[in-house]
């Protein structure tokens, strides 16, 4: 969320932490998975997770802010861009249900063998985990090299 926030130049603060949360949000659904559900199903198979959840709500909602609120038009949109942003990274190495409602299908372009007998161990050592890290690494770099005035520094801007 912050490379794709950096990258496309967002510099109003709440744009900008809005594209950061729908970065994180789909994968509160951990909480979910972990503490009620038991791990019972994949957790890229909950609603958050589900690209035609999101396009049915924007398809809904956003004429509705247009016309009710259209000064949060760049806040909606930036939130649904953080939420694309995270579903199509999850496609690279994880599985993501984009032809739903069509198909409960889950599209993935690497799958991650299991070459050792923990999951993690085994994505830790695959080549998309070091594609992960260099997005880290990425991050860290602009943040580094960022302007003073950026959302990101929580310094007030004056506008």
């Amino acid at each position: 969320g912050y490379v794709a926030a950096r990258l496309g130049r967002i510099t109003r603060r709440a744009p900008f932490w809005a594209l950061m949360a729908g970065s994180w949000f789909p994968d509160l659904d951990l909480i979910w998975f972990y503490l009620i559900d038991d791990r019972a199903f994949h957790h890229h198979n909950y609603w958050v997770h589900i690209p035609g959840f999101w396009l049915a709500l924007a398809i809904v909602t956003l004429p509705l802010i247009r016309m009710l609120r259209p000064a949060l038009m760049p806040v909606a949109l930036a939130f649904l861009a953080g939420i694309a942003v995270h579903l199509a990274l999850d496609t690279i190495a994880g599985s993501v249900a984009w032809g739903w409602p069509f198909t409960d299908h889950l599209f993935e372009f690497v799958t991650v063998p299991a070459t050792h007998a923990n999951w993690i161990v085994s994505f830790l050592t695959h080549w998309t985990f070091a594609f992960e890290l260099s997005i880290w690494l990425l991050a860290g770099l602009l943040y580094v090299r960022r302007d003073r005035s950026d959302p990101a520094t929580g310094q007030a801007r004056s506008e």
